[in-house]
């Protein structure tokens, strides 16, 4: 595949003009487009990198960089969608993933029972409790570290949030005792995620002035019959998705390469009409040509799913091109409502400018400096090159107290990634 992609490049050289831009053309669409067909999908590999393409140069550098931007087609409060544009597929996909599973947000963690009568079980009422969003932003808490004996560190206001769930079913003496409706007949029967209580430690009330709470009230969690009771603290800390899912920011993250579709032709009349019946609703439109004629145009590519049912009809089929653009990618980003969308992309965007400051300090320690056996697994089990600094400085006795690895202390912005 690459070697036929490298020879019509190489030939485009040296054949007459006409030939030239044909072959230049299908080079071009073997670069930059995925083409779809009935029965299979052509071009799905990259292939612009160095050396597959004689006399062009696909090395990557500080110009790379200008072709790659983000566009914002969209945003509200649970919602974002965006366009990705001149990155490879490997970029996007750790961008998704990195939303998904390495953003931290605040669940409950840890769940003391007092009383429950209820009749659901103690660990699942607990597992349905911390798979409840709650909106406290995490850069303002730190992570539970662990002490030297390996156990979690004590919980303070600077990295614990304790909520309260104290609810009580009784039977509603004033109504008809003939009353069958449960949501006449009793009192709280029903417990919902707007019945848990924030009890603030520490500094916490200055903190958060607006309240801590869940992202929705009307959650059900359980429900009760008179003389049944739920009594449960809850400690809530900051997790990542990576280790469980209730930490995920995000409901879904997903992207999808934005569609490209040319009509060969001037299609007209019925069979214009039948083309736009293919696609989705405003992909295809009918510009008026006359005397009640219409021809079809392609008025947004974008909202096509790219079904391919008018690769059904044998009439149809060789009318239209369709392709998706290889380096456009649209992400759709639906929050859980623990983090707004916007702060999430931007978030996913430090943590991903952090990972390739972590590998070009690993790889420059290891070309310069040379890393021992222990170093270098310190970075593969932990990821954490400020792990490696305070193995250095402990050698020196040197103090790092921001564990960056560069003995200095620098100021931050509190967050803690």
């Amino acid at each position: 595949f690459f070697f036929a992609s490298s020879f019509w490049e190489a030939r485009a050289v040296t054949m007459p003009k006409g030939k030239q831009t044909e072959m230049n053309e299908t080079v071009r669409n073997i670069r930059e487009r995925v083409t779809l067909h009935a029965d299979r999908v052509d071009n799905t590999a990259s292939t612009d990198f160095p050396g597959v393409y004689p006399g062009v140069d696909d090395s990557w550098g500080p110009a790379s960089l200008e072709k790659c931007r983000m566009n914002v087609i969209s945003v509200s409060d649970k919602d974002m969608e965006f366009d990705m544009i001149g990155v490879d597929a490997a970029i996007a996909n750790t961008f998704r993933r990195i939303m998904i599973a390495e953003v931290p947000t605040v669940a409950v963690e840890t769940c003391f029972v007092f009383n429950n009568t209820s009749i659901i079980p103690d660990e699942t009422l607990c597992h349905r409790l911390g798979l409840i969003p709650i909106r406290a932003d995490p850069r303002k808490f730190r992570f539970r570290g662990r002490t030297k004996d390996g156990m979690l560190e004590d919980p303070n206001d600077e990295n614990t949030i304790v909520l309260k769930l104290k609810v009580k079913c009784e039977l509603n003496k004033d109504v008809d005792p003939d009353e069958t409706n449960p949501d006449l007949k009793y009192k709280h029967h029903k417990v919902y995620s707007g019945d848990l209580q924030w009890t603030p430690q520490g500094d916490q009330q200055t903190s958060f002035p607006d309240g801590i709470a869940p992202v929705d009230s009307d959650i059900l969690i359980a429900k009760l019959r008179p003389g049944q009771e739920i009594n449960i603290e809850m400690h809530c800390s900051k997790g990542l998705g990576k280790e469980h899912a209730k930490w995920s920011p995000v409901g879904t993250a997903s992207y999808r390469l934005l569609p490209h579709i040319e009509i060969k032709g001037d299609v007209r009349g019925d069979k214009a009409r039948r083309l736009a019946a293919c696609f989705s609703k405003g992909v295809i439109g009918l510009e008026p040509v006359g005397r009640g004629d219409v021809r079809a145009v392609v008025v947004d590519p974008r909202l096509d799913t790219m079904s391919r049912e008018v690769l059904r009809h044998e009439d149809l089929a060789p009318l239209v091109s369709l392709q998706r653009v290889r380096d456009h990618f649209i992400f759709s980003v639906e929050s859980t409502g623990a983090l707004a969308p916007a702060d999430i992309v931007r978030e996913a965007a430090r943590i991903m400018a952090r990972k390739c400051d972590l590998l070009q300090h690993a790889l420059a320690q290891r070309s310069e400096e040379g890393m021992s056996y222990n170093e270098e697994l310190a970075v593969y089990e932990h990821g954490d090159m400020g792990l490696v600094g305070r193995m250095n400085t402990a050698e020196t006795g040197d103090q790092d107290k921001d564990g960056d690895g560069d003995g200095e202390e620098e100021e931050g912005d509190g967050v803690d990634e």
